[in-house]
């Protein structure tokens, strides 16, 4: 049956009717997401489009995979030609590849020095998959200097981290989730970690003890609640690590590469971690791509033959489609461009929060913007957003998260304002 129907149809993959595709996806899937009920069919720049051609303006960008819009050309050009010329493949780690080579000189270039006070020694970068690899990578170092460094018995080291905190849903990672669902029946859970509330500085020194080895954070949450951090919590952060001699840990796979406004989240305040987690929007959205990046003499202190590796962690397809998209997020100014339709948008949304009885806050950086609902229900509002025409999705219940794609143009920001003044304006 699905020999007949898959194609090269002009609204996508195939012409399989929706309601189909929702019964395959009960029938053969886990029901772990919650889902809007449209089947997308094509996606392009800042827009989706469904089988009858209907489009919906994205305002999620893949928890921010998209920032240089869906289907960007010159990343897509880059694949198409790895994969016409034969280096896409992935090969075995006992040799080398030069599109990881690369890969590894952008990234490490393209970041500031980070751990400043072990040396300029440069950057180093471990790749691997999905961002929550990268966490535990740096989660590993947090360890092992923990053990080596700090003579912290193997076993007793532990990590700071934040409530509300989200860096995925492996088990060590949802071992210090403060969201209940995260961890409910998974145990026994990963021990070693201890969270405080999010932008407390006092909690933070409060925590620390002996055995910690290392601060991990987001610089600005999102899945938690599109949570801002107050003015000099990353200062802080900095200065109870240093004076602890604790690594700085910040996880960006969200909020860094120009989501808010800046190239990287931290440089808002013009601190430097020790180590930075990147990822989705690394490879342009189109390949499964993260890193762990850190000083080179922490990433060699840690890391030897052995004792650690990922058999697609940085695979020629993967690096060239990292390349591309760093190229474009650099030569296209996309951290620029969503300083200011942020600011734009921000303006537009603060107009609207004041004449809407349904707003209790909108709050942001960039174009990673959230808007607070009375009462909690944000998801409603999200429903009524998609019939008409904009993709959206709640953060914590409570708010309405605004991240679109960076490419997106003042047309399209307009639509988007437009239809968020229809639904949270009553007349």
């Amino acid at each position: 049956m699905l020999k007949n129907i898959v194609s090269n149809h002009p609204t996508g993959y195939s012409q399989i009717p929706d309601d189909l595709i929702f019964e395959m996806e009960e029938n053969y899937g886990a029901h772990h997401y919650e889902r809007h009920r449209v089947v997308i069919r094509q996606a392009r720049g800042c827009w989706l489009t469904d089988i009858r051609g209907k489009r919906y303006l994205d305002c999620l960008a893949a928890y921010s995979a998209a920032n240089c819009g869906h289907h960007h050309p010159r990343i897509v050009e880059a694949l198409q030609k790895a994969l016409a010329g034969n280096y896409a493949s992935v090969i075995s780690n006992v040799v080398y590849t030069d599109p990881l080579g690369l890969f590894l000189n952008k990234v490490a270039e393209l970041t500031p020095q980070l751990g400043p006070r072990f040396g300029k020694n440069g950057n180093k970068v471990l790749p691997k998959n999905g961002g929550v690899e990268s966490v535990e990578t740096a989660i590993k170092a947090a360890r092992y200097y923990g053990w080596k460094v700090k003579g912290i018995a193997d076993g007793k080291q532990e990590i700071i981290v934040f409530d509300n905190n989200f860096h995925g849903r492996m088990i060590t990672v949802v071992s210090f989730a403060t969201t209940e669902k995260y961890r409910q029946g998974f145990g026994p859970l990963t021990p070693g970690f201890v969270s405080v509330p999010f932008g407390d500085l006092d909690a933070v020194q409060k925590a620390v003890n002996p055995n910690t080895c290392a601060i991990l954070a987001e610089p600005f949450q999102g899945e938690g609640g599109m949570n801002v951090p107050p003015a000099g919590f990353l200062e802080g952060l900095r200065q109870i690590a240093d004076r602890h001699d604790l690594l700085l840990l910040f996880d960006e796979i969200q909020v860094g590469l120009g989501r808010t406004g800046r190239r990287f989240c931290f440089q808002h305040e013009n601190v430097i971690p020790d180590g930075l987690i990147l990822g989705k929007a690394i490879s342009g959205g189109l390949v499964p791509l993260s890193v762990f990046v850190t000083n080179a003499e922490l990433m060699d202190l840690v890391f030897s033959v052995g004792s650690d590796g990922s058999t697609y962690g940085g695979y020629p397809l993967a690096c060239v489609a990292g390349i591309a998209a760093l190229d474009v997020l650099v030569e296209e100014k996309l951290a620029e461009r969503a300083s200011h339709q942020g600011r734009r948008l921000m303006k537009r949304l603060e107009k609207i929060a004041s004449r809407s009885p349904h707003v209790a806050e909108v709050r942001g950086r960039g174009l990673f913007i959230g808007i607070q609902i009375k009462g909690g229900r944000a998801m409603d509002f999200c429903r009524r957003l998609l019939d008409l025409g904009v993709l959206a999705n709640d953060s914590h219940g409570h708010t309405i998260r605004i991240s679109p794609p960076l490419v997106i143009d003042d047309v399209e920001l307009d639509f988007m304002t437009e239809r968020l003044e229809k639904v949270l304006i009553d007349k």
